[in-house]
C-alpha cells in the first residue's frame, strides 16, 4: 500500500467474507470500514473520504451496479472495484464501462485483490493529485505564468508545495525568467494571501540607504531625517516581502536580516526592537555559494534563505513553452493597441524557437510587443521580429554559443540548424555533422 494510509470500503451481505478481507487490508496498512447493504455503504461514504470501495455485485436491495451508480454522484473520485461470482463476469464488464475501476472473481486470491485494489488506490491518489494541481494552475494562469516543459512544470509544483507554508524561499534564475511574478504567486497561494506583498529591488537600493529603506528609522535618527518613517519589512507585516537581487544587500543589511530571519525581530535606525511577523522570499540571478566561498555574502544567511529552493530554467531550456507565451503575450499587446491579429507565421514561430533568447521571457514579450506595433497584417511575419532573431546571415554557416551554454543544448542547438540549413534532409544534415542518420532520427524524438 502507498506510505500515507489510504481508505477503503468493503461492501457485502455475507459476513464471514468481509470479516476475513477486513482482516487482509489492515495487514496491508488501509484504513477499512465495512457494511454489509449497499445502503449503509452510500451512509458511509457521506460522511467519510473513501479511496476505493471493494464491493460485491449480487447482493439484495441495492446490488453492486445501483450501489456504483449512486457512488458516482456523492462521492465521484472513489475507485469502485466489482467481486464477482462465476457466470456474471459481463455483469462485472459492463459496469466497468459505467466506471468501475476493476473486478474480481468469487472466490477471490489474497494476492490479486491486494494487487488490483493498490492499483485502484494508486489511480485514486493520481486523480486528486491531478485535481489539486488544476486548481493551484488556475491561480498561477491569473498571474500568466504560461508553461510545460517538464523543466518549468517540476519548479512550479515545487513553488505550489511551498507556497502554503511559513518556510523562506530561494528562487533562482537568470534576468527576464520571471522571478518576480513566481514570487507574488507564491504569495497569493498562501495563507498570508489577503495582506501585503511589498517588492524590493536590492540592486536598486544605494547601500548607504538600505537598511532605512527596509527596517525605517525615527525622527533624528540621521542627519535628514525629519520624521519618523516605517521601513519595508513593517509594510509588509502579517504578509510578503520579496527581496529581489539579494545577492547585492550590503553586509551591515546582511546581518540585520539575519536576524529577522533568526529572531523575528529588527531595530529601526534610531528606535526600539521590533517584532517582525513576514514571510520571506528571495530571488537572484547570482551564484550565492561562489559568494559565500569569497566572502561576500555571510554563510549563514545563505542557508537561512536556502531552505526551499525554486529554480526556473532559461527560455532556451523550454523552447517548447514559446508559442503558448508568444500567444498569449499577442493577444494581449494586440488589445492594448486596438490591432486585429490572429497569429504567428510557421516561419516567424520557427526563428523564434531557434533565437537563443538570452533576455528570456522578458525579452520575448519584447519583441512581440514590437512585432504587433510595427505588424501591418494580420499575422506576424518574420519581418516583423528584430534583426538579431531575423537576420538570415545566422543560418549561413555559423552559429553563436554563449560560454556556459549546457552541452545537450548545444548538441540540440546544431542539430536543428544544420536541418534548417539542409532544409529538412536529415542524411545530409547527419553527413555534415558525422553522425548516422539514425542518430538524427533519435535526437529528434527529444528535441
Amino acid at each position: 500500500m502507498p506510505s500515507e494510509q489510504p481508505t477503503m470500503l468493503i461492501v457485502d451481505d455475507d459476513k464471514n467474507n468481509v470479516l476475513a478481507l477486513e482482516k487482509v487490508f489492515d495487514r496491508e496498512g488501509a484504513r477499512v470500514f465495512t457494511a454489509l447493504s449497499g445502503q449503509e455503504a452510500l451512509d458511509l461514504c457521506r460522511n467519510h473520504s473513501v479511496d476505493v470501495v471493494l464491493t460485491d455485485l449480487m447482493m439484495p436491495g441495492m446490488d453492486g451496479n445501483e450501489l456504483l451508480e449512486a457512488l458516482k454522484t456523492i462521492s465521484p473520485d472513489s475507485e469502485v472495484v466489482l467481486m464477482t461470482a462465476y457466470g456474471t463476469v459481463e455483469n462485472a464488464v459492463a459496469a466497468m464501462k459505467r466506471g468501475a475501476y476493476d473486478f474480481v472473481e468469487k472466490p477471490v486470491k489474497r494476492q490479486s485483490i491486494v494487487k488490483t485494489v493498490r492499483k485502484a488506490i494508486e489511480k485514486h491518489s493520481l486523480v486528486v493529485e491531478n485535481k489539486t494541481l488544476k486548481k493551484r494552475l488556475l491561480k498561477f494562469e491569473k498571474r500568466s505564468i504560461i508553461g510545460n516543459a517538464p523543466s518549468f512544470r517540476k519548479c512550479m509544483e515545487t513553488a505550489f508545495q511551498a507556497a502554503p507554508s511559513l518556510a523562506t524561499i530561494l528562487v533562482l534564475g537568470e534576468s527576464g525568467t520571471g522571478k518576480e511574478l513566481v514570487a507574488r504567486a507564491i504569495h497569493e497561494n498562501s495563507t498570508r494571501s489577503q495582506a501585503s506583498f511589498v517588492a524590493v529591488n536590492c540592486a536598486a537600493i544605494p547601500e548607504t540607504i538600505m537598511e532605512a529603506e527596509l527596517f525605517g528609522y525615527e525622527r533624528g535618527a540621521f542627519t535628514g531625517a525629519i520624521q519618523r518613517r516605517d521601513g519595508r519589512f513593517k509594510m509588509a507585516d502579517g504578509g510578503t516581502i520579496f527581496l529581489d537581487e539579494i545577492g547585492e544587500m550590503s553586509p551591515a543589511a546582511q546581518v540585520k536580516l539575519l536576524r529577522v530571519l533568526q529572531e523575528g525581530e529588527f531595530e529601526s535606525l534610531g528606535g526600539k526592537t521590533i517584532q517582525s511577523d513576514v514571510r520571506v522570499v528571495t530571488a537572484t540571478n547570482r551564484d550565492l555559494e561562489d559568494d559565500v566561498k569569497r566572502g561576500v555574502f555571510r554563510e549563514d544567511l545563505y542557508y537561512r534563505l536556502n531552505v526551499i529552493v525554486v529554480n526556473l530554467p532559461p527560455l532556451r531550456q523550454r523552447l517548447e513553452d514559446i508559442p503558448l507565451l508568444a500567444d498569449h503575450f499577442l493577444t494581449m499587446y494586440a488589445a492594448r493597441n486596438n490591432k486585429q491579429i490572429e497569429g504567428i507565421s510557421p516561419d516567424a514561430l520557427d526563428l523564434m524557437t531557434s533565437y537563443y533568447w538570452p533576455g528570456n521571457v522578458r525579452e520575448l514579450e519584447n519583441v512581440i510587443e514590437r512585432a504587433v506595433v510595427l505588424s501591418r497584417s494580420s499575422t506576424i511575419e518574420t519581418n516583423d521580429l528584430p534583426s538579431r532573431i531575423s537576420d538570415e546571415e545566422r543560418y549561413q554557416g555559423q552559429i553563436t554559443i554563449s560560454i556556459g551554454t549546457p552541452l545537450e543544448e548545444m548538441e540540440r542547438r546544431m542539430i536543428r540548424e544544420t536541418l534548417r540549413h539542409t532544409k529538412g534532409d536529415k542524411k545530409l544534415a547527419a553527413r555534415l555533422l558525422g553522425i548516422a542518420t539514425r542518430t538524427i532520427y533519435r535526437k529528434l524524438e527529444t528535441l
